[in-house]
């Protein structure tokens, strides 16, 4: 299983030169876990920078994988990993779901640079 998060999925609708590190992932749905949180903030950055029809486009892309709801069990292992790594809340948001199905993160958020199950991909 696997999770882009909402770093690898802007790169990859804006085709940036990391985006081929998120390819492999995005194109096999039937393994590609999507926290509501991802949803969230690629709206929010797709509809701030384009427009509200590209923001939904790229949210009905983002729906052919599972989509996973934050619920309160989920929460509570969200807020124990963020004390635990330091993490922003939607980080994680994206952790604990990413524990919760097995899956690996892809990302190129440098505040999942160390920890287990993730790969990094850095900007330059």
């Amino acid at each position: 299983m696997n999770i882009v998060d909402s770093s690898g999925w802007l790169a990859y609708f804006a085709d940036e030169p990391h985006s081929r590190h998120f390819i492999a992932p995005l194109h096999d749905a039937t393994s590609l876990i999507v926290p509501t949180i991802t949803i969230y903030e690629v709206f929010k950055v797709i509809h701030r920078e384009a427009t509200e029809n590209e923001a939904l486009q790229a949210i009905v892309a983002m729906q052919k994988g599972t989509v996973v709801d934050l619920k309160a069990p989920l929460a509570i292992a969200a807020s124990k990993l963020s004390l635990e790594y330091n993490l922003p809340m939607a980080d994680s948001i994206i952790l604990a779901t990413a524990q919760e199905f097995n899956a690996i993160i892809w990302t190129q958020d440098s505040d999942f640079k160390n920890i287990p199950n993730v790969k990094y991909f850095p900007k330059k």
